[in-house]
């Protein structure tokens, strides 16, 4: 609903005087007016608000420049300047000025001058009496004086009733007071808060907390000591006693200030070479006593008046010392260093201060008896404590060894493994061991037994159990071996190792014509022209599916042909089945299921008989009954072995037999084909 501008004003004079804030004035209307007055309106009541805040504070305060608001607001300005104005008529008042401002400070500024002015002239008692003469006064209308002064009936008008701050709240008034202090049970008056009783102070360790109005300060607990005092913010500063006339220097001295005391310094200089004690007097210094040696080395120094020399000395020399190159000093002759080898051969010269000494070498020791220096076997002195393998004697001195498969380590003394794999010794991978290697050969490699280093391949294919890595044709390959399948009729299995059978009917690899129906055997197809005799046709159930399916011939006869209707011959059925040359025949093999169309009968009932009428030749299959599952069944046994490859036609019946006569007939052609290969 659309809102009048008096709500929305409402609305912005609410929102300053409970957030003291604009900039976050949650818009009330989408209308741009009612919006555009409610930013105004929130921004007029903080005007008041900060204005009034800054009359409140020149009253209490006498002062504006310590105030700690948002300087950069525009808020602030407004407390700033309503402040500065309030001041300005307070001294007007004061110095007896007229409360009139100047037009030139503005009309807001003005309103303010004025306020302030007023209140503080209302404070003064202007009571006169009867006789005394009366100013002429000029009549101003109410409604003249509200338009003028629109502060007039503000409760917090030239800071209002309270010590300190005041808020005008449209129908009363909220005092409150600054930092430091605390409103008082009548709501109007401030007191001072003592932060040393209360605990709110910040005074360390060796600090006393002093209270002051509005705040407190922190006061040492020790003096600073001499030459200090003690600054207003318990910090210790030194004394210039110089400054303060507290020194007690002669006339002749000049006061110098130094940190905690001072010093007086005459006013009379001393001549290069003399320097002034305490009572100003000049004496000589002694620069032969001082530790920069003024002379060179070989002289000595000889303190004058004011200066010093120096003399050369000429000292003379003990055997086993001669004077340096400056003549200044003896210093000691080395006899070691002469080319005559006072020693002779096999001894060390050792110098010493003013003389020297032989000894032997290291590596050798002094025989007494011979005396001459002899070599020391050091590994015959200390066995086993010089070396870790081998040690070897060498004139002075020794060396280490060590065994085969180490190497000497850095210290020359300890012997560490020899990575000798590090040099390939071997023909494929080496596997280092403590003091020596092993070769070992990658999978299908077997180590030689001539030089155990070099690898051999594996024929996979010769071991004893290379029959059974490959079910057709093992090939072997340098680490590995290949298995291969027949070129024809076979592809490798995914594991690499058997052979499968390639269906070349489902494939559509075969040349089957279109009148052949294409059957898949082990290794190969075979293409048979299959079709129903007379008075039969194919059954139904067989169209649509695959080639290498049973065809099954259903009798159909002729209207009226009785010989067709009494032919107990029902069914005529074409299968293919695919076996194995079995290697190892020692039982039958079952390798045909006929199962009856009806369920048994009791005795009295039909009986069902199977038999091979054709094709079983070398009586290699026989046909058995048995009854499975409630059915009766025909199994057809392979009990000789057939060596492939082999082809034969097996002439099946199952007969109906009831009452001693056949009553129904199915015969099955099985095609059986027998492979060489099987996998």
């Amino acid at each position: 609903a659309d809102l009048s501008m008096e709500e929305c004003c409402d609305k912005g004079i609410e929102w300053a005087n409970k957030n003291r804030i604009c900039a976050s004035l949650p818009l009330i209307s989408e209308s741009r007016e009612c919006s555009m007055t409610q930013v105004q309106c929130c921004r007029s009541q903080l005007e008041k608000q900060y204005c009034s805040d800054g009359i409140e504070f020149a009253n209490v305060r006498e002062e504006c420049d310590s105030h700690t608001g948002e300087n950069s607001t525009c808020e602030a300005d407004y407390f700033k300047v309503c402040c500065y104005c309030c001041l300005l008529g307070k001294t007007a008042q004061i110095q007896g000025l007229s409360c009139e401002p100047n037009p030139k400070i503005g009309y807001q500024c003005g309103i303010v001058f004025r306020a302030c002015c007023v209140k503080g002239q209302d404070g003064i008692d202007l009571s006169i009496s009867d006789d005394a003469p009366k100013k002429e006064q000029v009549e101003i209308s109410k409604e003249e004086l509200d338009q003028e002064d629109p502060y007039l009936h503000d409760g917090c008008r030239g800071g209002g009733p309270c010590s300190q701050q005041c808020r005008d709240t449209g129908s009363s008034y909220v005092c409150s007071c600054f930092v430091g202090y605390q409103l008082q049970a009548d709501g109007v008056n401030c007191e001072d808060i003592n932060e040393c009783i209360t605990g709110t102070h910040s005074c360390g360790i060796g600090q006393t907390c002093v209270n002051t109005l509005g705040s407190f300060r922190c006061q040492r607990d020790t003096s600073c000591g001499t030459g200090y005092e003690l600054t207003d913010d318990s910090r210790c500063k030194d004394i210039d006693e110089c400054e303060t006339g507290t020194h007690n220097c002669p006339p002749d001295f000049i006061c110098q200030n130094t940190p905690g005391s001072f010093r007086c310094r005459p006013k009379l200089q001393c001549m290069n070479g003399f320097i002034q004690d305490a009572l100003g007097n000049c004496i000589d210094i002694n620069e032969c006593l001082s530790t920069n040696m003024p002379c060179p080395a070989g002289q000595i120094c000889i303190n004058t008046d004011g200066s010093y020399t120096c003399q050369r000395m000429s000292p003379s020399c003990g055997r086993g010392y001669h004077l340096n190159e400056d003549g200044t000093r003896c210093v000691d002759v080395d006899e070691c260093s002469s080319s005559n080898q006072p020693c002779g051969e096999g001894h060390v010269c050792i110098n010493a201060p003013g003389n020297y000494r032989c000894e032997c070498k290291t590596g050798y020791s002094f025989d007494v008896i011979s005396r001459t220096c002899i070599d020391i076997n050091e590994c015959r002195r200390y066995p086993g404590r010089l070396c870790a393998h081998k040690c070897e004697n060498t004139p002075g001195s020794y060396y280490c060894t060590c065994t085969m498969g180490f190497k000497l380590s850095a210290d020359g003394r300890s012997c560490e493994d020899l990575n000798e794999c590090e040099s390939s010794p071997c023909s494929q991978e080496c596997a280092n061991v403590y003091g020596s290697y092993q070769c070992y050969c990658r999978r299908g490699f077997q180590l030689s037994d001539i030089d155990g280093i070099s690898c051999e391949d594996i024929d996979e294919c010769a071991l004893p159990t290379g029959g059974h890595i490959c079910s057709y044709r093992c090939i072997n390959i340098p680490g590995s071996f290949q298995c291969t399948c027949p070129s024809t009729g076979y592809r490798l299995a995914p594991n690499a190792r058997n052979c499968q059978d390639i269906d070349e009917c489902v494939a559509e690899s075969h040349n089957c014509s279109f009148n052949e129906t294409c059957f898949n055997i082990q290794g190969g197809f075979r293409c048979l022209s299959l079709e129903c005799p007379e008075n039969y046709r194919k059954s139904g159930d067989t169209v649509g599916l695959e080639k290498t399916d049973t065809i099954r011939c259903i009798k159909s006869c002729r209207p009226n042909d009785v010989n067709c209707v009494l032919d107990p011959v029902h069914t005529i059925s074409h299968t293919v089945i695919s076996l194995p040359t079995f290697r190892e025949f020692t039982r039958p093999e079952e390798i045909i299921f006929l199962r009856a169309i009806t369920p048994t009968y009791p005795a009295n009932q039909a009986d069902i008989i199977f038999d091979i009428t054709e094709g079983n030749l070398r009586d290699s299959f026989d046909i058995i009954k048995r009854y499975m599952d409630g059915m009766t069944v025909g199994v057809v046994r392979q009990v000789r072995p057939i060596v492939g490859p082999f082809h034969a036609i097996l002439k099946l019946e199952m007969n109906y037999v009831m009452g001693g006569v056949v009553s129904h007939r199915n015969i099955v052609n099985v095609h059986i084909f027998v492979s060489e290969y099987w996998f």
